[in-house]
């Protein structure tokens, strides 16, 4: 057999192979079934001598064959349509690794401040944020990737999913005002934990499994805790009781604790921190765009291992063709059976 032959027939199958089953029931049916007895149709039989010459014997049995293997080829057609032909079509493998990672973003009115810098302008913190987080999503193809933003208070930008693109064009669109402008970075860290692992939160409260060690939050806040219901460290202990590792990145030229002027617009170092240490992960501290990509690709590399999945078999249906072929033998029935 040739080679290509070979392919073909390995990339060819049925959606439903048992109704090829069906093929010879009218073979059956036509040994099974009595034939009719003469005389028992009410139908009048004229010799062909009186009909003339408009048909000779020899047509009329032509045509009879026509329409025996018309209604054949229409039985076949129907039946090979509704086994659902197709072709099994090689697909890309994606990178995999089973991770699921949420971004946390601190919306507080801070982060309007203009004080980072992009292709050699000066813009906003949200800005850089927005250009290196969006390639930063986008390079985890394969991982399951949320969105969680927060200021007075904390929602779902964008739930996890594998459509890191959508994912990235989310945080891209990110304005400040729409939650309050403080900064809740316990509620925010606490509802990601929720949307990550919720069954795994439930576990934890009522004595359940060990959870996964494969749920990352990355928490990014230029301010300190000042809104929201819950504590920041009391969150992180709840991370690590999940096995959730969180990075934390501190944004901001300013740390609290060396802020002799008690300026307003400073970064709690200290408690970002004390957050990333508890759960297991990891803190960052960020003043300028060149740190935070650093940053980006530091965490891009601790949460490496990613490796081909296998390719999932994409199919492309068939069975418009042996139902376009029945409606064709359909056709040329009914126009034969006009003629008679």
């Amino acid at each position: 057999m040739p080679a290509w032959l070979t392919a073909l027939a390995s990339a060819f199958d049925f959606a439903t192979p048992l109704a090829l089953l069906l093929l010879p029931l009218p073979l059956l049916a036509a040994r099974l079934i009595p034939p009719e007895r003469e005389g028992g149709s009410g139908a009048l039989r004229v010799p062909p001598s009186l009909v003339g010459d408009t048909e000779s014997a020899g047509a009329i049995a032509a045509r009879g064959r026509r329409r025996l293997w018309l209604t054949g080829a229409l039985w076949v057609a129907l039946v090979v349509a509704l086994a659902g032909p197709r072709l099994v079509l090689p697909a890309t493998a994606l990178p995999a690794s089973g991770r699921e990672i949420i971004l946390a973003l601190d919306l507080s009115g801070s982060m309007e401040r203009k004080d980072f810098a992009l292709d050699g302008e000066t813009v906003s913190r949200l800005a850089a944020v927005k250009r290196v987080g969006a390639e930063f999503i986008r390079r985890r193809a394969g991982d399951r990737i949320g969105l969680v933003e927060f200021a007075d208070q904390a929602f779902v930008a964008a739930a996890p999913s594998f459509d890191t693109a959508s994912v990235a064009r989310t945080l891209e669109e990110a304005t400040i005002g729409l939650v309050g402008r403080s900064t809740g970075i316990g509620d925010g860290l606490g509802l990601a934990l929720k949307r990550l692992a919720p069954a795994q939160v439930a576990n934890a409260e009522g004595g359940g499994p060990p959870p996964s060690r494969d749920k990352v939050v990355v928490l990014l806040s230029d301010g300190a805790n000042n809104a929201g219901q819950t504590a920041p460290k009391e969150v992180a202990e709840l991370a690590k009781d999940l096995g959730v590792r969180v990075y934390t990145i501190a944004l901001g030229p300013i740390d609290m604790a060396d802020n002799p002027n008690n300026e307003q617009d400073v970064v709690d170092v200290e408690t970002l921190r004390a957050m990333a240490e508890a759960s297991g992960g990891r803190a960052f501290r960020v003043k300028s765009t060149d740190d935070l990509e650093s940053v980006a690709n530091a965490i891009d590399t601790l949460e490496g291992g990613r490796a081909q999945a296998p390719p999932l078999p994409l199919r492309r249906d068939l069975w418009p063709w042996p139902g376009a072929l029945a409606l064709l033998c359909a056709g040329a029935l009914l126009a034969t059976r006009r003629r008679l």
